[in-house]
Order: structure tokens, then C-alpha cells, then sequence
């Protein structure tokens, strides 16, 4: 089935791209298959775009605008104006007329309108700007109801309720009201009181365990733990010694064991000391509590003692083994009791605080002040609505041009959202600037856009931003890591930049076309860097020597040696042919010119320049044709749906190069410019002489 709107394209990037040209196009998008939207998906950070309208449209809130956010937030503002004009334009101003009030929902944003501007002020204005919208919040804090369903403290009625407020937000946690502050909810207050009253019911159990312990359980529970194994030993080494009387010996310690500890220093705290039984082991002895028991346990059983055995047995100097197995019963039925208790944060408070909370009536009054809160969410979620409206309004559209198609970006007419700004450097500016985060991960996929990419990392005062600037026009001698350039932000800022990462490309195809001469060059110069070095390390090492050798020869002067003619003859004949070969051959080159008629010799320079820079400029233009943008965003997080080309032309104006303004003036003399040498005069005259002897003497040996 045909769609009922008629769509309208243009080319640009290589690839059809919609015309939003009329607000019917917009209110129509649902009906554009997908597959003709440049981005199906683009983040809601680092892009030059008002935030709050990306939360309001980022529904989900998983940090990501797609296809069907953008179409719910088109067909919301739609249904609620009735002039569609400022939608189209991207109106700043929403006139209060606009709004469609033939139904509830257009009314209650009139009447919120209308209240708004009276609360600021300006009850004669006819229309709202962000600027009257944005204080929303400010508003809504000085309302004691906002419609949220969360109540504060400034919502609580006296002292009870607002400590009740806090001691749910310290325990279950709090919300953020619409006013910003930190209030609860209706959740949150059935949460904290169900889990009250468990905890309170889980404390009336635990009184009967508890028994004569009272408020000691803890303390005796603690104490009774920390000698509950060595007990154990104890009276089972008795029970072992009523058993057969032999094996009592046995069971003490045997007399090198003191011998052990008398030969060094001994304190309580002795492992070897602490390892010994509780007492002396007998048949059916009770363990004593007094100070006839081992010095390294005296104080743990003082406390048992103390905490466990005087408030359950009564006060005793020892403990028979059935007294030992009634303080176990007594301690495991404590343990299993404490591990029902409730898992809740609630009970970090104290028990009468939470029994007062429950049997107040103070969950009652906080759910009538959330009711009362709600009852009014009609009026403020209107308020709420009217911010939206507008942003909506003034945004949407503009969202459109850089989401559905990519009309900003490549009609220049202004930057679009994804362009932080522009970076100068090297006498260039570049205006394809994208804000990353991690460098190193946004480089891996940027890679394949096919774009010299150049990474900066800018320092404003404190704040820090990491940006990737894509270079299309100069070329990319410069691009060295460390180098420095400045940022301005879409604001105006300017930033210190400076180059952390370089990905090379080709920049254009008159650099390609001087790359292979300057790869010569740098060749040649290294080499003679190298040589020069390496004969200034040689010299320096002869000189030392002979520094080192100048004494011994004044002590035993000799003869200088004798001149050896047939040496330097040598010398000079391998001079005199090197000087002839290269003669030779340079005359060669000449004579075959000069032998060509006119008009091949441009022909033979071209060949040669073509052969030479002819394989990098193919390459360049091959690649140049390849640059698109989709990875460099892909790489931000978003999903181009389209293959959006930066051809050769477009390129061209995304870096824009250092030119004089029209009409400047411009001084051609300088007074520090280098002398030229004569040399490259002499060369040329000698290779000219040399090619001129060798046509004489070959022009009269051919006459011969």
C-alpha cells in the first residue's frame, strides 16, 4: 500500500536524503520506511543540543534517541498545537494561541500558561519562551503540593512526620521531588512500615528467647562463643579420664610442656601457653571459674562468667558439665532466633523509635499528605507539560535535519548537533570537531572513515575535553603528537588543545602529488644528517686520539714520510673517471633531449613527474572518494543508517586554509630572507660545459 504523504528528497553525500520542508513532513515521519533515515539511533551526550529535551524525549533513559522516541515526541507536540508553524520553524517563542484547546489536555496547558506567566509577573504576555519554562522547578519548591506523589519535609505537617520522612530516606531511601528536594513516596512508605512491623514482631519473639538474659543476649551470646570449643575439650578430656583413669596423665600436659615455657618469657597472651587445657583434667571434675584455670583464658571466662552464667545459673565459682550443656541449649535456640531476622535497613534504628513510628498512626497521615500531593497532579503535571511543549516546539524540528537526514551538516547553512566546534591549527581550521570519550576506543572505528583524524585533548581552567578534528584540506606534515592548537566551543570558548593521537590519511590530492618529493628529500636530508654525524663523531674520535699521541711523537720526532706520487695519482684518476661517469651520464640525458624536437621535451618532464607522482594521487583520489562520515559517529555511540560520503568538493569547505583578506596589502621584500647561493649557478655551467664537450668530440668523430 502507498504511503498518503507525498516525499520529497535531495541528493547530498552520495545518498537520497528526505526534505522536511512543510510541519506535515515532520507530523508524517512514521510513515517513512526507517531505511531511508540517515541515523536510526544517536546519543544524548556530547552533542550541542538542550538536554532537557533529550530527557524528555529519551524515554527509556538508556542514554539513546532512536526511531520511535522521536516519533512519539512529533505526534505529541502535534496533538497539542494547532498552529503548526513554530514546530516547522523552530520557533524560540511559542505563542500561547498555538495551543490547541478544543480538548482537555490543550486547556489544562492554556491554564497552566496562563497561571505561569501570572506567577512571574506577566500576565499580559501572550506567549512563552524556554527562559519563563526553565524555572519550573523553582516554582514547584514553592508549592507545598506538586502533583509528583512525593512528599518532604517542607510537605510535613509538624515535627512527627517530618522525622518520619527522614528516617524513611535514611533507611529505605528517598526520591527527588519536582522541587529538586529528597522526599518519599508511596512505595517507599509501605516498604519502611510492612518491614517496621515485621522487625517488631521478630523483636516480641525474641523476648522469650532471651529469657533471663534480658539485654545482655549480645554480650553473653559473645562471650559464650568465644570459649565454647575449649569447654568442649575440657569436659570431654574429664569424661575421657572417668572413663579409664590411665589415660589422665595423658590428657595434661606432659612436664616438658612447662619446661618449654619456663625456659623463655611467658604472658597471657602465649599461643604455646593458650593451647594447654582450661584445667587440670580429672575424672568428672567441674570446671572451675576462679583463678585456678589456665592464665591465657582468665579473661574470656570472667566475661562467660559475668554475661552468661551468673544471669542464667546464678552466681558460682564452677560449672558442672550439665550446668555447660543447659547454657548451650540456651545460646543455640538464641542463635537460631537471630538468624530469622529480617533483612532490612530499617532496622539500623532503635526499637523504640520504630514502635513509636508504627503505633502513631504516622503511616496513616503520610499516606493523606502523598493522596492530597496527588490529588493536584492534573494542574502541575500541566506545568510540567508546558516546558516540554515548548522546548519540543522549538527543538524538534532541528533534531529532525540531523537525525532522519543530514541536511545541517551538508548544507553549511549552521553546524549540526553532532559539530562541537572548531579546532585552529597548523594556519587551518577545521570544522568537523567531535566531542569522544575514550580516545583509544573511538579511534579503532573512526579509523575506517577514511579521514585524516587528528585527537586533541583541551584544557580549559579545570575542565578537560577530549575532541577529534577531521583535517581536509593542506596537508599533514604538521600533525606531530604534543603540538598545540586551540578549540573554540560552540559557545565561543576557547580551549588549549593539544594533538595526543594522529590517524593518517590522505588530505587532498595536491598533497599526494608532492608527497613523493618530499619523501626525498627527507630521505636525503636524513642521510646527510647521518653522515654529517658520523664523520663529526669520527673526527672527534682522531682528534682525541692524536691529542693523546702528541706527546710520544714530540719525544721521538721522525721524518715526515716521502710524497708518494703513484698513490695520489690513483687518488686522482678514480676522482677523474667518478667525475666522467657522472658527466657522462648527465650528458647523455641532455644530448637526448636536446635531440628530441620541442615539443616532446614537455612531454618527456610530464612522463617522468607522472610516473613519479602518478601511483600516490591515484591512491589519494581513490581514497579521497572513500571518506564517510558513519564511522567517526558510529564510534560516538550512534547508528548511521546511510553511507554518507565526504566527497572531494565537500570537503574542501570542512577545513578552511590561511588566505590574505581581499584588497591586503603585502610587502614581497624581506628583510631576513637567506642570500641565494652561486653554486647552483657553477653546477649548472660545468654540467653544461661537460655536455657540450661531449657532443663536440662526438659530432667530429662521427665528421672523421
Amino acid at each position: 500500500m502507498p504511503n498518503a504523504h507525498h516525499w520529497r528528497f535531495f541528493r547530498a553525500g552520495g545518498f537520497d536524503q528526505v526534505r522536511l520542508d512543510t510541519a506535515e513532513d515532520l507530523l508524517c515521519l512514521d510513515q517513512l520506511d526507517p531505511k531511508l533515515w540517515v541515523a536510526l539511533s544517536c546519543p544524548v551526550a556530547d552533542l550541542e543540543f538542550d538536554a532537557r529535551t533529550l530527557s524528555y524525549l529519551d524515554a527509556d533513559g538508556d542514554g539513546h534517541i532512536r526511531v520511535p522516541e522521536l516519533i512519539a515526541g512529533l505526534r505529541w507536540v502535534g496533538t497539542r498545537l494547532k498552529d503548526h508553524t513554530p514546530l516547522l520553524v523552530g520557533a524560540a517563542v511559542l505563542p500561547i494561541a498555538a495551543i490547541d484547546d478544543s480538548n482537555d489536555a490543550g486547556r489544562q496547558l492554556v491554564g497552566a500558561a496562563r497561571r505561569l506567566l501570572d506567577n512571574l509577573g506577566r500576565g499580559k504576555q501572550t506567549a512563552l519562551t524556554t527562559e519563563d519554562t526553565a524555572d519550573v522547578q523553582r516554582i514547584f519548591g514553592q508549592m507545598r503540593f506538586n502533583g509528583d506523589g512525593v512528599i518532604t519535609e517542607a510537605t510535613a505537617e509538624d515535627e512527627a512526620l517530618a522525622a518520619a520522612i527522614r528516617a524513611i530516606i535514611a533507611t529505605v531511601g528517598g526520591i527527588t521531588d519536582r522541587s529538586g528536594a529528597i522526599g518519599v513516596d508511596g512505595e517507599r512508605v509501605v516498604r519502611f512500615f510492612v518491614d517496621a512491623a515485621a522487625l517488631i514482631e521478630w523483636h516480641a519473639q525474641g523476648a522469650v528467647q532471651r529469657g533471663a538474659l534480658g539485654t545482655q543476649t549480645l554480650a553473653g551470646a559473645e562471650a559464650f562463643h568465644a570459649v565454647r570449643g575449649k569447654i568442649d575439650d575440657y569436659f570431654t578430656r574429664c569424661r575421657l579420664a572417668s572413663f579409664d583413669a590411665g589415660a589422665i596423665a595423658t590428657l595434661n600436659p606432659p612436664g616438658d610442656a612447662y619446661g618449654a615455657l619456663a625456659a623463655r618469657s611467658v604472658s597471657p597472651d602465649d599461643v604455646a601457653l593458650a593451647a594447654l587445657p582450661l584445667a587440670r583434667i580429672e575424672a568428672d571434675r567441674p570446671l572451675p571459674l576462679d583463678r585456678s584455670v589456665n592464665p591465657a583464658w582468665t579473661i574470656r571466662l570472667d566475661a562467660l562468667r559475668k554475661h552468661a552464667v551468673t544471669p542464667l545459673l546464678g552466681a558460682r565459682d564452677s560449672l558442672q558439665p550439665g550446668e555447660w550443656q543447659r547454657l548451650c541449649h540456651e545460646f543455640d535456640a538464641y542463635e537460631a532466633w537471630i538468624s530469622t531476622r529480617p533483612p532490612t535497613p530499617v532496622g539500623d534504628l532503635p526499637l523504640a523509635a520504630l514502635q513509636l513510628l508504627v503505633s502513631g498512626g504516622v503511616r496513616s497521615r503520610l499516606e493523606a499528605l502523598i493522596a492530597s500531593d496527588l490529588a493536584v497532579a492534573p494542574e502541575t503535571d500541566a506545568l510540567a507539560a508546558l516546558d516540554q511543549l515548548v522546548r519540543y516546539t522549538r527543538d524538534l524540528a532541528q533534531l529532525a535535519h540531523n537525525f532522519v537526514a543530514f541536511r545541517d551538516f551538508y548544507t553549511g547553512k549552521r553546524k549540526a548537533i553532532f559539530q562541537a566546534g572548531t579546532v585552529y591549527f597548523d594556519g587551518r581550521s577545521a570544522e568537523l570537531v567531535v566531542k569522544v570519550g575514550d580516545v583509544a576506543k573511538h579511534a579503532a572505528l573512526a579509523d575506517l572513515s577514511r579521514l585524516c583524524l587528528v585527537y586533541f585533548e583541551c584544557l580549559r581552567g579545570p575542565e578537560k575535553v577530549n575532541v577529534v578534528a577531521a583535517f581536509t584540506a593542506g596537508d599533514g606534515d604538521q600533525f606531530i603528537v604534543g603540538r598545540n592548537g586551540v578549540f573554540y566551543d560552540r559557545k565561543g570558548g576557547d580551549w588549549r588543545a593539544t594533538i595526543v593521537k594522529v590517524i593518517e590519511q590522505p588530505i587532498s590530492v595536491r598533497q599526494a602529488f608532492w608527497g613523493p618529493y618530499k619523501r626525498v628529500a627527507r630521505f636525503f636530508s636524513e642521510q646527510m644528517h647521518k653522515f654529517a654525524a658520523a664523520r663529526a663523531a669520527a673526527n672527534q674520535a682522531k682528534a682525541t686520539e692524536q691529542a693523546m699521541l702528541a706527546g710520544a711523537k714530540l719525544q721521538a720526532p721522525t721524518p715526515p714520510p716521502a710524497f708518494d706520487v703513484g698513490k695520489f695519482a690513483g687518488i686522482f684518476a678514480a676522482i677523474g673517471l667518478a667525475i666522467g661517469a657522472i658527466g657522462t651520464a648527465l650528458a647523455s640525458v641532455v644530448t637526448g633531449l636536446i635531440s628530441l624536437p620541442a615539443w616532446k621535451i614537455p612531454l618527456v618532464f610530464l612522463g617522468v613527474i607522472a610516473f613519479v607522482s602518478g601511483p600516490a594521487m591515484l591512491l589519494a583520489w581513490l581514497r579521497l572518494r572513500q571518506r564517510n562520515l558513519g564511522p567517526l559517529l558510529d564510534a560516538n555511540g550512534w547508528a548511521v543508517n546511510a553511507r554518507a560520503f565526504i566527497n572531494i568538493p565537500f570537503g574542501a569547505t570542512l577545513t578552511q586554509v590561511a588566505v590574505l583578506p581581499p584588497g591586503s596589502e603585502r610587502a614581497l621584500t624581506d628583510p631576513y630572507a637567506e642570500k641565494p647561493s652561486r653554486w647552483p649557478w657553477y653546477a649548472g655551467i660545468v654540467l653544461a660545459v661537460a655536455a657540450f664537450s661531449w657532443w663536440w668530440f662526438k659530432l667530429r668523430g662521427g665528421a672523421a
